[in-house]
């Protein structure tokens, strides 16, 4: 028997109030499973569905031409704290080797959980399929989430460091709890701070201005197949040994030349 929209909508309710003492992200992971509990085995396309398109109007597509618009806070009030982005990095059969379907549904499902919460941090993605010289910039992996905490600029126009912290998803055991548990439970703490010469926001490559033509660099390596580089180190070796070989050869002759402009033994003196 299926479940009229106007009873799924009095249950609802009824779980928040049984449920106030629980954190916010395991009430909404349980909200959730119940209302896919009480319909038909059938009728879990459409809620996939429905987390998609939630997770479309609320997921930012990053793209190399727009990251840095994007991630920039939007409020100058410095009183404000820093402004959490959580970027979800995933790919298809080139960079994911097609294992991220399931780490994207759930993705998409807590995108959808994460939007009853006021208090969430804005959401992005990339595909790294498409995007690959953002990724190759960035170098990021699929499938990771990246926290990232922008900070507010000072009265003193001085800016706190960008902080980054990387997590990894089990592409088959990762769940839309589990990617909500990053922000409610702050599970992203466990992680260290991403530092170093490529950290997108500090680092001396992006001070610099050369983020993305070190990821055009790396794209091209990347795409370059394998039997080009034994192609080049091969003519390589044969240039270095012919250049012994006729070194060798000259030294040989210069031998064997008579000293002195002395005849040699078997002509007569003139």
């Amino acid at each position: 028997m299926r479940l009229s929209a106007s009873l799924l909508a009095l249950l609802l309710p009824m779980g928040m109030a049984a449920q106030q003492q629980k954190p916010l992200g395991e009430n909404l992971q349980s909200w959730f499973d119940k209302a896919k509990s009480y319909l038909p085995n059938a009728a879990t396309a459409p809620i996939a569905s429905t987390a998609a398109k939630a997770a479309a109007t609320n997921v930012v597509p990053l793209t190399k031409d727009n990251w840095q618009s994007v991630l920039t806070p939007s409020t100058t009030d410095p009183f404000e704290g820093p402004e959490t982005w959580m970027v979800f990095f995933t790919g298809g059969n080139k960079t994911c080797y097609g294992r991220c379907a399931g780490v994207e549904k759930a993705w998409n499902e807590s995108a959808a959980l994460l939007a009853a919460d006021p208090s969430s941090p804005k959401l992005a993605y990339a595909d790294c399929d498409k995007q690959s010289v953002l990724c190759s910039a960035w170098t990021a992996a699929a499938a990771t989430i990246w926290y990232i905490q922008l900070p507010i600029a000072q009265p003193d126009q001085s800016k706190p460091a960008t902080t980054i912290r990387i997590i990894g998803l089990n592409t088959t055991t990762t769940t839309a709890s589990d990617i909500v548990k990053i922000h409610t439970e702050k599970t992203y703490e466990k992680r260290p701070v991403y530092e170093g010469a490529l950290h997108p926001f500090d680092g001396w490559v992006a001070q610099y201005g050369l983020l993305l033509p070190l990821g055009y660099v790396l794209y091209g390596f990347a795409n370059i197949p394998s039997w080009t580089f034994m192609i080049v180190i091969s003519m390589g070796s044969r240039y270095i040994m012919s250049k012994r070989t006729g070194g060798m050869q000259a030294g040989s002759a210069q031998r064997s030349a008579p000293l002195g402009g002395a005849p040699p033994a078997n002509e007569p003196a003139r």
